[in-house]
C-alpha cells in the first residue's frame, strides 16, 4: 500500500526506469504526483454526429471501422496508417502518425470514440491523429497532462488513477466551520475530480477548491513573511514641507507627483510607520517624489536613506537629488561597493555623528556597520530586485523608520495588492508635460542600412543613440554579442563616430565614466546590455535600437524604450528580430501598439507567468500549480479577507485547526529565493 511520502517508483506499473521521466516533471513521490494537475480536459461525453459539426471544430464522435488498417511508410522513421470510419452517414477517413500500437489494435467493424479536429469536404471528413478509445469503455471527461516526448498524458493519467485508487481519503486541511462559509468541497472530492472528473458540475467544485486553497496558503505566507502587524512610531513628522520643496523645483509636478507626496507625508504624520509602494510607469517622475518626501523628513530632524539595485542608477540618484537639494543645507553622501575605503570610513563617521542627512547606495547600504544616528525614512528603488529581507535589514537600522519602495515596472493592480500585502499604494499614472510619445517600429535585420543611417542622421541633429544586445559574449550564433557588435559597427558603419561600449562585467569605475561620457555628450552611440534598463536618464539620447527583440520580456523592452524620450525632441524605438515565431511577433506587436506600461505589464503577466515576470530569484515568490493570478483575481482578493480573517484570531498558526495550513506554508515557501 503507497502513501504520500511514497517513491514514485513503488506505484504499480512505474519502477525504476519510468520513475527517471517523471523526475524529469519535478515528480518523485506520490504526493507530488497528485498535485501534478491536468494542463486541459477533453470532454468525451457529449457524442455527436459529422453533419452537426462545424469545420475545423474538435469533435467526439462515436463512428464504425469500416475498413482494414493499411500501413504506409513515408521514410525511415515515419509511418502512416490510413483507414475509414463512419458515424452512420458520413465516411470519416482518418490518418494515425507512427503509432503502430494503435494501429494494430483496431478492429474492423467494432465500434470506437474519435476525438479531434474534424475537417470535412462535401461528401466525406477527415480526421488526422484523432485520440481513439473502444465505444463500450466508460468514456467521459479525459484529463490532458503536462507531457514529454516519452511520457505521454495517457501514461500519466494511467499512473494517477493507479494511485488514486491505491491511496486513502486525504486529510482536510481547512477545518468544516471554514469549508461551509466558502462554500468549499473537501479536499478528498476535489483531488480525485480534479484528475478524473465524473462531469462538468464536479471538475468546477474541485478547481474553486484548490486554487482557493493554493491562493489562501500564499497569503498567509506572504503575510506572515512580510509581518502583517503595524508598527507604531515615534518618528512623527510633525511639519510638512511640501510646498517649501516645489518652490525649488525648476517645473510644475504633476497632480499624480503632489497626490503621492501628500500621501506619504500623511504617512508619516501619523500614529504608524509608513509602509508605502509607489508606483510608475517609465518616466512618471518618481525621483522627484522621493525627493520631495525626503525633503520633509530630512527638514524635521530625522536620516534618509535610498538604496538603489545598481552603482549607475545609485550615481545618478546622487546627481539628481544633489541638483535638486542644492542650497538648501542638506548634506548628500554617496555609499556604493566601490566608494574606497577611506572615504567609506568618513561617510560611516558622518552617518553615525548624524552630520549626512541623506545617504544614497546600492546593498552597501545594508552592510552590518553602515549605523545612523536618527534614521527616519528608507527608500528602496526598483524595488522588484530586492528580496523583501534585503528591504527589511535596511529599516532594521533604525526604529520603526517610514518605509516608502518605488517601481518603474508596472504591476496590475490585483496582483501588485498581493505582492506588496503590507503596503499602501500611490500610482503616478501621468506623464510630466512636454513627454512625447516614443514612436516604435518592428523591423528584421535587412534594415540595419536604413538604422544606421537614421542614427547618423540624429547625431548630425546633436542627438545620441542607443544600441541593445542581449548578450556580452558570444554564446549562441543567432544573437549579436555587444562587444564584438561594437566592435564590428565601429569599424564599419560608425568608423570615425565616437562609441562607447557598456555591459555588466565591466568594472564599476570603467562603467561610470562610460556613462558620463554618454551624458556629457562625447560619446554619440552607446551599445549596451540591458545594465541601461533600469533609471539611466540622458535626455538627449532620441533613438533607442534593440537587437535580437524577441529575446525580452515586454515589461524589459518597455524599460528600455524608456530611456529615451526624456527631452523634448521626438524619440525612436526600433525593434530588431528575425523571429518567424508567432508569440515573439505578437509580443513586439504589443510593443509597437502600446505605450502604457499597465496595459504592457498584463501582457507580459499573461505570457510569461508571475515568477518569471518579477524573477523568482530576486523576489522569491512561490510557483503556483493550479491557480492563475490574472484568471483568478476576484478569489486572490477573497482569500486575501480569508487570509486576515485567520491571522487575527490565531496569528501564528497554533490552533490545531491551522497546523496543516501552517505546513502548507512551509512547503510552499521552502523553495522560493530571495526572502
Amino acid at each position: 500500500m503507497i502513501n504520500l511520502d511514497s517513491d514514485i517508483k513503488y506505484i504499480k506499473g512505474v519502477g525504476e526506469k519510468r520513475a527517471e521521466l517523471f523526475n524529469k516533471l519535478g515528480i518523485s513521490c506520490v504526493r507530488e504526483l497528485v498535485h501534478f494537475y491536468p494542463r486541459k480536459y477533453q470532454d468525451w461525453s457529449d457524442k455527436m454526429m459529422v453533419k452537426d459539426c462545424e469545420n475545423g471544430e474538435t469533435a467526439c464522435i462515436k463512428a464504425t471501422l469500416m475498413t482494414p488498417v493499411k500501413e504506409h511508410m513515408i521514410r525511415k522513421g515515419m509511418t502512416l496508417f490510413k483507414c475509414n470510419f463512419t458515424d452512420g452517414e458520413t465516411i470519416i477517413h482518418v490518418t494515425i502518425f507512427n503509432n503502430k500500437y494503435l494501429a494494430k489494435s483496431l478492429r474492423q467493424y467494432d465500434d470506437y470514440i474519435l476525438y479531434g479536429k474534424l475537417e470535412k469536404t462535401l461528401t466525406s471528413a477527415n480526421m488526422s491523429s484523432p485520440s481513439i478509445e473502444k465505444a463500450e469503455q466508460n468514456i467521459g471527461i479525459h484529463p490532458i497532462y503536462p507531457a514529454t516526448e516519452k511520457l505521454g498524458s495517457k501514461a500519466i493519467a494511467k499512473v494517477m488513477k493507479t494511485a488514486l485508487d491505491e491511496l486513502p481519503p486525504f486529510e482536510e486541511t481547512l477545518n468544516t466551520e471554514f469549508r461551509l462559509q466558502y462554500k468549499l468541497v473537501s479536499l478528498d472530492f476535489a483531488i480525485r475530480q480534479i484528475h478524473f472528473p465524473e462531469n462538468e458540475d464536479n471538475l468546477d467544485k474541485a478547481r474553486y477548491r484548490l486554487i482557493f486553497e493554493e491562493l489562501l496558503t500564499l497569503q498567509l505566507g506572504l503575510l506572515k513573511l512580510k509581518g502583517r502587524k503595524k508598527a507604531e512610531t515615534k518618528l512623527t513628522v510633525k511639519k510638512d514641507y511640501t510646498d517649501e520643496f516645489f518652490a525649488l523645483l525648476p517645473f510644475e509636478p504633476t497632480n499624480a507627483q503632489k497626490n503621492a507626496i501628500a500621501d506619504c507625508v500623511s504617512d508619516m504624520n501619523g500614529k504608524y510607520a509608513m509602509n508605502r509602494l509607489i508606483q510608475g510607469d517609465v518616466g512618471s517622475g518618481k525621483t522627484a517624489v522621493a525627493a520631495g518626501v525626503l525633503y520633509t523628513a530630512i527638514k524635521n530632524g530625522f536620516q534618509g536613506a535610498l538604496m538603489a539595485p545598481t552603482e549607475i542608477l545609485a550615481v545618478q540618484h546622487m546627481e539628481t537629488m544633489s541638483k535638486l537639494l542644492e542650497n538648501t543645507g542638506i548634506t548628500v553622501d554617496l555609499l556604493t561597493g566601490s566608494t574606497p575605503a577611506k572615504e567609506k570610513r568618513e561617510i560611516k563617521s558622518r552617518l553615525i555623528n548624524g552630520e549626512t542627512n541623506l545617504v544614497i547606495g546600492t546593498h552597501a547600504l545594508i552592510q552590518n556597520d553602515v549605523e545612523f544616528k536618527n534614521l527616519g525614512i528608507v527608500i528602496t528603488d526598483e524595488q522588484h530586485r530586492f528580496g523583501v529581507h534585503q528591504r527589511a535589514n535596511l529599516a532594521m537600522k533604525g526604529s520603526e523608520v517610514h518605509t516608502l519602495v518605488m517601481s518603474a515596472t508596472p504591476i496590475p493592480r490585483t496582483l501588485a495588492l498581493m505582492i506588496y500585502g503590507d503596503l499602501d499604494i500611490s500610482i503616478l499614472d501621468e506623464l510630466p508635460a512636454g513627454r512625447q510619445t516614443i514612436r516604435t517600429d518592428v523591423v528584421d535585420s535587412r534594415y540595419h542600412k536604413r538604422i544606421y543611417d537614421f542614427i547618423k542622421k540624429a547625431i548630425t541633429r546633436g542627438e545620441q543613440a542607443y544600441i541593445v544586445c542581449p548578450l556580452v559574449e558570444e554564446g549562441e550564433s543567432d544573437l549579436k554579442p555587444a562587444t564584438q557588435y561594437a566592435e564590428m559597427l565601429s569599424e564599419t558603419a560608425f568608423k570615425g563616430y565616437n562609441m562607447g561600449l557598456l555591459h555588466g562585467k565591466m568594472k564599476a569605475k570603467d562603467k561610470e565614466n562610460i556613462m558620463n561620457s554618454f551624458s556629457d555628450g562625447n560619446v554619440k552611440i552607446l551599445v549596451s546590455t540591458t545594465v541601461i534598463e533600469v533609471g539611466v536618464d540622458v535626455p538627449n539620447a532620441t533613438v533607442m535600437v534593440i537587437e535580437n527583440a524577441e529575446r525580452f520580456g515586454l515589461s524589459q523592452l518597455h524599460q528600455l524604450r524608456g530611456r529615451v524620450g526624456r527631452g523634448s525632441s521626438q524619440s525612436y524605438c526600433i525593434l530588431v528580430s528575425d523571429s518567424k515565431s508567432e508569440t515573439a511577433q505578437n509580443r513586439l506587436a504589443i510593443m509597437k501598439n502600446n505605450s502604457d506600461g499597465f496595459k504592457i505589464a498584463d501582457e507580459d503577466l499573461k505570457q510569461r507567468g508571475p515568477g518569471d515576470f518579477f524573477g523568482n530569484r530576486q523576489h522569491g515568490l512561490p510557483d503556483l500549480k493550479i491557480a492563475d493570478m490574472l484568471a483568478d483575481t476576484e478569489m486572490l482578493a477573497l482569500c486575501r479577507q480569508a487570509a486576515d480573517e485567520i491571522l487575527d484570531k490565531d496569528y501564528n498558526l497554533n490552533l490545531p485547526e491551522n497546523k496543516a495550513l501552517a505546513n502548507a506554508i512551509s512547503d510552499m515557501f521552502r523553495n522560493s529565493v530571495g526572502n
